[in-house]
């Protein structure tokens, strides 16, 4: 098999209804970036007029400069016996500024009749001419044709005719979709090769997980004609989640000879950089990219991949940036810490000494709970600090934090003190704050300011806090990232601690030291 497919990641809001998932508007921008230099075709931002949060990404996303990805708003077909031109929905999304649309509408004639309360006839005429609206105002249109195959068992019909509608109206790709995530593959395979033979084109697929082949079935429907991919990073979804896209990546590329990103290898930086905005811990025991996917524990296993890795393992683990890793030895390589020191910048020779000793300490800290997936800033100062291309223009030395609050009379304030040394110079002082870390952070830039007066152009822009171990209950440790922003530029800086404050501490300091770095006055 070796044609074209398309992916197109709905993570940003999709994949937000999934249980636990919550980005910010920075987040969700970060997010954006990411999966468009990982080579995603499609980003679905949200859904304008849904919420502010998403009227505020489309926003700040139309500022951007997309390399890649086609950015795509996502909507409805219009209500039911009013003009398109009068549906403030439709508005909504032109108004979004989005090179593509993506609109759902129904196909299930139960949902048509019972849910919507319109005639049959009256929910093509929807379909069409939502459609229509949005090709006339220049925009490439997708259509999503929910509850597709759940609606095709009752009534093939009328399945039929609902994305017979949308592509008569001028639809760019009908999407089929497999929405209560209960079909099987082989039933999957069969009702798109319908649909495909059908329409006279290839259309897409959006699957959900509900009974755990939501990748399979992704997987079934590009066999029988499905040119794009739909699904979020993770699975992240509503109830048990969408298709993976991770997964589906790797399957259609590596399995398939179907080339779908431009660089596989950056495909589990991806994963984690992922889990770690949406605060979720990550897989362990995740197809191609978990920690677990090519670990091996012992016995005849490990006897065999230190002969011929490919007996115990089914593709290479550095295809999708990942690495063998055997337990009972501790065995890693250095390719990823040579990877991520070039994107710095920064030339590492492998099995050299430096490189040596940067991959110790990296594992060693990871086995304290950091991550570096997404606190690049944390990690560029330890390779520099390896290397003796850098040493901190501060140093602190200890700080104290108190919070006072008199239920009486409804009085509460924070206050934190800093003792930093700057050349011979030990500078204490003392700051108010709106809790422990704002507190903080106001005594450490109150100490500094005096000798950096450029740290007044950076700030806080988001805090993240993770439990380590959660089964240790409040003895767990806890793990902090920070992103911080120049206004122009942002970064990110992580700290571990079984203290909650001492793990904001230090990554409130590598954020601080990072900007005087990287932003000389």
């Amino acid at each position: 098999m070796n044609k074209a497919v398309t992916l197109y990641d709905t993570t940003l809001r999709d994949g937000t209804q999934g249980t636990g998932i919550s980005f910010s508007v920075t987040d969700k921008l970060r997010v954006a970036r990411k999966l468009d230099a990982f080579g995603i075709d499609y980003i679905e931002g949200g859904w304008p007029g849904s919420n502010p949060r998403d009227e505020q990404f489309f926003a700040e996303a139309a500022k951007e400069s997309w390399q890649h990805a086609r950015l795509t708003a996502f909507g409805m077909t219009r209500r039911g016996n009013i003009r398109v031109e009068d549906d403030a929905q439709v508005r909504k999304l032109l108004d979004a500024n989005t090179p593509c649309v993506c609109i759902v509408g129904k196909t299930w004639p139960l949902h048509v009749t019972e849910v919507f309360k319109v005639s049959l006839e009256e929910n093509l005429a929807m379909i069409a001419d939502t459609v229509r609206f949005l090709k006339s105002h220049g925009r490439e249109v997708l259509y999503d044709a929910e509850h597709f195959f759940d609606s095709f068992r009752e009534d093939p019909d009328y399945s039929l005719a609902t994305i017979a509608a949308a592509k008569s109206a001028g639809a760019d790709l009908i999407v089929l979709c497999e929405t209560n995530g209960g079909a099987m593959p082989e039933f999957v395979h069969e009702v798109t090769a319908r649909a495909v033979a059908h329409l006279g084109t290839g259309v897409g697929i959006h699957t959900h997980n509900d009974g755990g082949v939501g990748v399979a079935n992704a997987l079934a429907a590009v066999r029988a004609g499905a040119i794009q991919v739909q699904g979020t990073i993770n699975g992240y979804g509503e109830r048990v989640g969408n298709c993976n896209i991770i997964t589906v990546a790797a399957n259609l590329q590596l399995k398939y000879g179907i080339t779908v990103a431009p660089d596989l290898t950056k495909l589990r930086e991806l994963s984690l950089f992922v889990d770690e905005l949406a605060n979720v811990a990550p897989d362990i025991r995740a197809p191609y990219v978990g920690k677990a996917a090519f670990t091996h524990k012992g016995g005849l296993h490990v006897h065999a991949v230190q002969k011929l890795a490919r007996t115990y393992e089914h593709v290479a683990p550095a295809l999708v940036g990942n690495e063998q890793l055997i337990v009972i030895s501790d065995m890693s390589g250095q390719s990823n810490i040579l990877s991520r020191a070039e994107s710095l910048g920064i030339p590492l020779d492998k099995g050299s000494p430096e490189a040596a000793a940067i991959l110790s300490d990296v594992k060693a800290l990871e086995n304290d709970g950091y991550e570096f997936e997404a606190a690049g800033a944390s990690f560029e100062l330890l390779i520099r600090r390896h290397l003796g291309s850098w040493s901190p223009l501060f140093e602190t030395l200890e700080y104290e934090c108190t919070y006072r609050r008199d239920h009486t009379r409804q009085y509460e304030s924070c206050v934190a003190t800093a003792k930093v040394k700057i050349g011979d110079q030990i500078v204490f002082t003392a700051a108010e704050g709106d809790g422990p870390v704002n507190a903080l952070d106001a005594a450490l830039r109150k100490a500094l300011a005096p000798f950096f007066p450029h740290i007044a152009a950076m700030r806080l822009s988001d805090y993240k806090v993770r439990i380590i171990d959660g089964h240790e209950g409040t003895a767990a440790k806890t793990r902090v990232l920070i992103d911080s922003t120049s206004g122009e530029d942002t970064w990110s800086t992580v700290g571990v601690s079984f203290n909650i404050i001492d793990a904001s501490w230090r990554a409130l300091a590598d954020s601080i030291a990072y900007h005087l770095l990287s932003h000389k006055p």
